[in-house]
């Protein structure tokens, strides 16, 4: 039997703090907590980019979103790029695909009239794709559907509709039209053990992607009223909406953008409801976190049947967070950390025994999974990745040089509707934000718009902008010093590193920076 196999699980939308281990009082995830009590989990881990189509860029190549450039959904990826499953594919793996990677085509190379050009919802380039489940790709689960005797609706996502006596303008927490051995969910895990039944003898490379806990807000019984609404913590937030959009005219349009019906793949006005829809939509989204739980499960159960249990890498991650609620928010994007601080748990099946349990505090970043795993199989890392290796914590060790903050970036541009570009008076290039965040404060940094100053320790909730106070005036110089120090460190420096010389071509490959103002030891 092969000994280097690789699972790596991503969910969709799934909040950093949503997790049993961590205390959460509506997380019921009984398999990811045994998974972390055998591995390691890094609890402040940040996604480096939102919504869905950028995270995944990032992570898949282990560039910062100011190298790849795919900034929204629907941002073409720039062909030249690498990523994890061209670089396994040289390396002699067959890297295998089950659900999405939401990555836009570079059009380029395409006729105007390919099909691939409607849809950001495309398959990132090296990866062979096993089984698909998206948005807007239901059609294999939804094929096994109407096999099993399902009414299958002629508008593919109408599979997630109420029934039609429901209220519209109200949420609906009631089960799903599928039996939960039959969910979108399940359909993914099943594919997944159907696949590793068979190749027992290979050292198989799975990207497993589950839809959930992304809305729509249904989920399939029992994980439909699962979970008590009051178990739910309430919401970060001011006391009002409008006390909330004071605090800058960026996150004034966001919450106004909200209250279009079709936002968060909702019928209604999301700032019409009553609170007390507000607290069963919660509830459900812990429901699904569940469901997804029970069929992780299900998988890491069938890999210590086989044996396949300690000879594979098994990662648990997400894209991006969900706002829940928080600062009177839904969905995924901006500066606030419910957006981007994601799970991360890594089982290495020959760590030793002494790094088993242990919780990393240390900030780590997306970028880092690529060469994690790429290192973890013996490929070579390229020399372009942003991303460091998380292997020195895997293996029990604290490295004596890490990085001091985390650093993302938020594209609100919209080439199309233009919507964030006439209410704010920005061009589309000036539709970005930047964020630089370690253990004590976070800077927010807009291209054309006010900056934004939080103090964590104190504020840990992020509420009051300290930005427009001259207290903090040397604060806020530092860290714009540092952001641009991190822009500069990590610029594209595929060729920058070679020279032409008498003896031909001299390349350096060389970390990018040794112990600086960006990197110390971990707090």
């Amino acid at each position: 039997m092969s000994d280097r196999k690789v699972l790596f699980i991503t969910a969709d939308q799934w909040r950093g703090d949503a997790l049993g281990f961590l205390g959460h009082p509506a997380a019921r995830t009984p398999n990811l907590d045994r998974l972390a009590a055998e591995g390691v989990s890094f609890t402040k881990h940040f996604t480096c980019s939102a919504p869905c189509g950028p995270a995944r860029t990032t992570l898949l190549t282990g560039l910062y979103p100011f190298i790849h450039r795919s900034v929204r959904n629907g941002t073409p990826l720039d062909r030249r790029h690498t990523n994890l499953a061209l670089e396994a594919r040289r390396a002699g793996r067959d890297p295998v695909l089950f659900g999405y990677t939401d990555s836009s085509a570079d059009p380029r190379e395409m006729t105007p009239d390919d099909p691939r050009l409607k849809s950001f919802e495309g398959v990132l380039p090296g990866f062979r794709l096993e089984a698909t489940l998206n948005e807007n790709a239901l059609s294999g689960w939804l094929t096994e559907l109407a096999r099993k005797g399902y009414d299958v609706p002629e508008v593919l996502f109408d599979i997630y509709s109420p029934p039609e006596t429901v209220d519209p303008r109200r949420f609906w927490r009631g089960p799903a039209r599928y039996k939960a051995e039959d969910s979108d969910t399940a359909y993914i895990a099943d594919k997944v053990i159907d696949y590793m039944r068979l190749r027992r003898k290979e050292d198989w490379l799975i990207h497993a992607v589950f839809l959930r806990p992304h809305p729509p807000l249904i989920a399939p019984a029992p994980y439909d009223q699962l979970i008590d609404r009051d178990l739910v913590p309430k919401p970060v937030r001011r006391e009002t909406r409008e006390r909330e959009a004071a605090l800058h005219p960026y996150l004034r349009e966001w919450l106004n953008e909200m209250s279009v019906p079709g936002y968060f793949d909702a019928p209604f006005d999301l700032h019409q409801l009553p609170e007390q829809d507000y607290e069963e939509m919660r509830a459900v989204y812990f429901g699904l976190i569940n469901e997804v739980d029970h069929q992780i499960g299900r998988i890491i159960d069938h890999l210590k049947v086989t044996g396949e249990y300690d000879k594979t890498l098994i990662i648990f991650t997400s894209d991006h967070g969900e706002m829940l609620g928080d600062h009177w928010s839904w969905g995924k994007g901006g500066f606030f950390d419910a957006s981007n601080h994601v799970p991360l748990i890594i089982r290495d099946p020959y760590a030793p025994d002494a790094a088993r349990g242990r919780c990393v505090n240390a900030l780590s970043e997306s970028v880092d999974l690529m060469p994690t795993i790429l290192e973890w199989m013996g490929c070579s890392v390229p020399t372009e990745a942003n991303g460091v290796s998380l292997s020195p914590w895997l293996n029990g060790e604290t490295p004596q040089s890490w990085r001091r903050s985390v650093f993302w970036e938020f594209d609100f541009r919209n080439p199309v509707t233009k919507r964030y570009e006439t209410a704010l008076h920005l061009s589309s290039d000036e539709c970005t934000l930047n964020v630089i965040r370690d253990h004590h404060y976070k800077y927010v940094h807009f291209t054309a718009l006010p900056p934004l100053l939080f103090d964590l320790k104190h504020d840990p909730d992020e509420l009051h902008n300290l930005a427009d106070d001259p207290t903090y005036g040397s604060v806020i110089a530092e860290y714009a010093q540092r952001l641009l120090s991190h822009r500069m460190l990590h610029a594209e420096r595929t060729l920058t590193n070679a020279m032409l010389s008498p003896k031909g071509v001299v390349y350096r490959d060389e970390p990018r920076g040794q112990p600086n103002a960006l990197y110390a030891r971990p707090v």
